[in-house]
């Protein structure tokens, strides 16, 4: 089974490797990807790492809070989207 993360408060020049190296000493990164902005082409400053399901909890613990690039980056469970957010 597959789970995937949400990694926030990234440096701007983040790469998808840069998180595959990072999370991958912790176990297996089956896939990242750092989301851009659609008209500039640039990071948005947060990215998602898909994980085997037995090793999300690890790595959670270990990177959350942790530092790239200068910057203490957030980690948790991605969410759908659209979970959480208020409706007017």
């Amino acid at each position: 089974m597959v789970r995937t993360l949400y990694v926030g408060n990234l440096p701007w020049g983040t790469k998808a490797e840069d998180l595959e190296e990072a999370f991958g000493v912790y176990g297996e990164v089956l896939s990242s990807r750092i989301i851009t902005d659609r008209q500039t082409g640039r990071s948005r400053g947060f990215g998602f790492v898909e994980v085997k399901d037995e090793d999300a909890e690890t790595m959670i613990n270990a990177m959350n809070g942790a530092e790239i690039g200068g910057r203490v980056i957030t980690v948790n469970e991605a969410r759908a989207r659209g979970e959480n957010e208020r409706r007017f």
